[in-house]
């Protein structure tokens, strides 16, 4: 509301110089002075005179302003940051939210502007940052005082005080000062090494406790599997070994027991996500002899930096007798035995290029391959002509774990032809979207032909099980895949894929195929056939099913960190590949699950600076709030203080009321001028005197 008053006020207006109008007034006291000094008649008159004479040169005039006064302006700032939604914090402060509006609209001379705090990220509350966006608006000589409803955990107080004797009022929606436990995570490892363990360093920390000591006990969950309980000391770095069994992510879930009278349990939780990573993968790579596509497999695999490979190319066979001097035979002896024996589960992956058996691997080293497989051990063989002559490896030990074997004794197919998808290959991760292919229904001219050049011999196989993902012109498998036991099997019924690395015709995704063959058999999560994921992302939970059947959507069972389940739908968006998505803004470990796997996704608060102390506190403002001339006070039980208005300089609050300043700001609206000495008044007044003065000094 604003007022219409006038003032009015007396001001000069000196015709002359200050300088000018000072000498005269010199002048005017020295002739003065001598007249008294003479004893003359006609002094005092003389002393009017000179008195009107300087009064006229001074100008005075009564002026009167029109002023419209201002209404003063408060600030209400309402703290809405995650930590605010613990306890009743957020129902106080909306009650006190409202009583002071209501308050301030009863005072007619006080404007309350309202502003809240939103979350900021990681950076915490911004309270002050959002008082100075306020003030940026508020000319500070109407600003009658801050009132910040908040739980005092601000994040950016400032070394100074920004009010500059502004009165800060806080109010904090609690009974007192609270006490507080929690997780506080000191380093965790994102990545490790698969076989063995990583340390997480953590401490179990008792907030607004005085000497707090002793031991809490920490519950560490792994994946889901069965828990383990620590003992672990307060206030003080824990280190917690992890294993990482697989490769991927591995979710750690860490919590520690409540502490009596704690504000919230909800930062005694903690969750960690470690991927794990192979270590140098060791690949045996045998080429049965020196062929064109002998240097491609040398060339991809010394090419990845994580690839510790052992390569041996058998140059001559042993049936060959040509009086070779023995030390011109080979740099090195073939360590059949440490190799296939010793050694043989050192490997992560053993690939056959064009290997066939001639008395070089005894049936013994052979079997000890297919064993090798079947413990969890993976193969790949790469096979031509050899595979369905009288040395082929489908007629030895190793043929028990094979996907195919040759369709006779002459199986080798000669001609050109472009290596297709099979239908099954389009939804399997190793072969899905190869650059180059263009699946059937995709909509392009050429729809179900590949991109990439031809091959022009292969094998044909008689019996066959395991995925075939490639296929000749006919239909007849090219690459199959198999799972036999814990191990897994790859067998490639061409030896022309090194065509493709040359660039014939076009080439193709030789070292993209290859790469993703070699990590499925390596149990790379990515390359899974058939695997459920989930990752937490952004406040929601992702959740992604691979399979090879021709319809992979579904649904799963979700449950949050509190066990409640829910049902989700999958949509499939390409073959093989079905996603979808739910809110997840629950802090801890969810669970995925379609009956047969179970997925886990970390999810961490979403301000991590919000939870790390969820103390009502009143220790960070109220310095800042003293230095202002401003106050804390609890809102419970008794609710928000009294408003009142108060004058600057004088007290700023009670134990029961806060004040908000009068400042009395105005604007002036108009200003009338009226001369008190006009010129024809001022004339006749001064001439008056001066006649009196000579008359009584000259009678």
């Amino acid at each position: 509301m604003r007022m219409e008053q006038a003032v009015a006020a007396l001001r000069f207006d000196p015709a002359i110089p200050e300088w000018l109008f000072a000498a005269l007034a010199v002048l005017c006291a020295v002739a003065l002075g001598l007249a008294l000094w003479r004893r003359a008649r006609g002094a005092v008159w003389r002393l009017f005179a000179f008195a009107a004479v300087l009064l006229w040169l001074a100008g005075p005039r009564l002026v009167e302003e029109t002023r419209q006064t201002l209404p003063d302006i408060g600030l209400l700032v309402v703290d809405q940051t995650a930590s605010m939604g613990v306890g009743a914090r957020t129902r106080l402060a909306q009650e006190a939210r409202a009583r002071i509006e209501e308050q301030a609209a009863r005072l007619p001379d006080l404007e309350l502007r309202t502003v809240t705090v939103p979350e900021a990220g990681s950076e915490g509350t911004r309270l002050v940052a959002a008082i100075d966006r306020a003030l940026a608006d508020i000319p500070r000589a109407r600003l009658a005082g801050v009132v910040a409803i908040t739980d005092g955990q601000v994040h950016d107080i400032p070394a100074g005080n920004p009010l500059d004797g502004t009165p800060l009022h806080v109010l904090i929606p609690a009974g007192g000062e609270q006490t507080d436990r929690r997780i506080r995570i000191v380093e965790a490892p994102g990545y490790g090494i698969v076989g063995r363990s990583v340390t997480l360093r953590l401490a179990v920390e008792d907030l607004g406790v005085p000497r707090a000591g002793g031991a809490a006990r920490l519950t560490i969950r792994r994946d889901g599997e069965p828990p383990r309980v620590e003992s672990v000391p307060l206030g003080v770095e824990h280190g917690v070994e992890v294993p990482i069994t697989r490769a991927g992510p591995t979710v750690v879930e860490l919590t520690a027991d409540p502490l009596p009278g704690e504000v919230s349990a909800l930062n005694n939780l903690a969750v960690v996500a470690i991927n794990g990573v192979r270590d140098r993968l060791r690949v045996l790579l045998v080429s049965g002899e020196p062929h064109a596509g002998e240097r491609t497999w040398r060339r991809l695999l010394k090419a990845d930096p994580a690839v510790d490979l052992v390569h041996f190319t058998i140059l001559r066979p042993p049936e060959k007798d040509d009086l070779t001097p023995l030390n011109e035979l080979a740099l090195i002896a073939f360590p059949v035995r440490e190799l296939f024996q010793v050694k043989i589960r050192e490997f992560d992956l053993i690939i056959l290029d064009r290997f066939q058996n001639r008395g070089i691997l005894p049936p013994l080293y052979l079997r000890n391959i297919a064993d090798y497989v079947r413990g969890g051990g993976a193969l790949l063989l790469s096979v031509g002509p050899e595979f369905s002559g009288p040395g082929s490896l489908a007629m030895s030990p190793l043929g028990s774990v094979l996907p195919a074997r040759p369709a006779s004794a002459d199986a080798v197919v000669e001609g050109a032809f472009r290596p297709l998808v099979t239908p099954l290959g389009t939804r399997h991760p190793v072969t899905a979207g190869l650059a180059g292919w263009r699946a059937p229904g995709s909509g392009e001219p050429a729809s179900g032909v590949p991109g990439w050049g031809p091959w022009y011999r292969r094998i044909a196989p008689g019996v066959q099980h395991g995925d075939a993902l490639l296929s000749g012109p006919q239909g007849e498998p090219l690459l199959l895949l198999d799972h036999v036991e814990e191990g897994r099997v790859a067998l490639l019924l061409s030896d022309q894929i090194w065509l493709w690395s040359r660039g014939h015709m076009g080439g193709g995704p030789q070292a993209e195929l290859l790469r993703r063959v070699a990590h499925w058999l390596m149990r790379e999560p990515e390359l899974e056939e058939i695997a459920l994921t989930a990752r937490a992302e952004h406040g929601r939970l992702a959740v992604e099913r691979r399979s090879t059947d021709a319809v992979p959507a579904g649904e799963v069972t979700v449950v949050d960190p509190e066990g409640s389940r829910q049902i989700l739908a999958l949509a499939a968006t390409r073959p093989g590949r079905a996603v979808g998505q739910v809110a997840a803004t629950l802090p801890g470990v969810w669970q995925v699950g379609d009956g047969e796997r179970t997925a886990y996704a970390a999810v961490g608060a979403a301000n991590p600076a919000e939870i790390a102390d969820l103390r009502a506190t009143a220790t960070l403002l109220a310095p800042l709030a003293r230095a202002s001339g401003g106050s804390v006070h609890w809102l419970d039980p008794a609710g928000a203080p009294e408003l009142r208005r108060s004058e600057p300089g004088g007290e700023a609050a009670g134990a029961s009321w806060i004040g908000l300043q009068r400042r009395r700001d105005h604007l002036v609206t108009g200003i009338t001028a009226i001369p008190l000495l006009p010129p024809w008044l001022a004339l006749s007044l001064i001439l008056g005197l001066a006649v009196l003065a000579w008359r009584r000094e000259g009678a």
